[in-house]
């Protein structure tokens, strides 16, 4: 049997490409802030969290081990985190925003919001609502084995 694929039709193709125009669009409107998506969403869980520990960090924005790692010693070197090492168990390393990393957040957050609503623009409201309705179905359904 020959299996045929329309590229331009597949489900992974256009998530990919929309992907590509969603890094576009933050780097657009965050302009020379420093700062990549991925960055943001760390950041941004952080500053509603205390205090919180790397692997739990990680699991909120989906990331594994070994790219959280990296995108925090970078966080780190910039200044906007600082992580210690808990008290209980060294090995665990804590969390915590500095005044800096707030400062950023709030500094670009009216701007990553402009990219979300730049993203979604061709589709009419209900059509936003239901695609968001449906990528956070395809997301959690996937989840579990991802």
């Amino acid at each position: 049997m020959n299996a045929t694929l329309d590229l331009e039709q597949a489900p992974g193709h256009l998530i990919r490409r929309m992907h590509q125009i969603a890094v576009a669009a933050f780097a657009r409107e965050v302009g020379d802030a420093d700062i990549t998506p991925v960055q943001f969403g760390l950041l941004h869980v952080l500053a509603a969290s205390p205090v919180l520990d790397q692997i739990t960090l990680a699991k909120r924005v989906a990331l594994d081990a070994a790219t959280s790692g990296s995108v925090i010693s970078r966080l780190e070197a910039k200044g906007w985190i600082v992580r210690t090492p808990d008290t209980q168990d060294r090995r665990r390393k804590l969390l915590q925003i500095t005044p800096e990393g707030q400062a950023m957040l709030h500094g670009i957050t009216g701007a990553v919001v402009r990219a979300q609503s730049q993203m979604l623009a061709p589709l009419s409201e209900h059509d936003q609502q239901q695609l968001m309705r449906l990528l956070s179905h395809l997301v959690g359904a996937h989840e579990s084995t991802a």
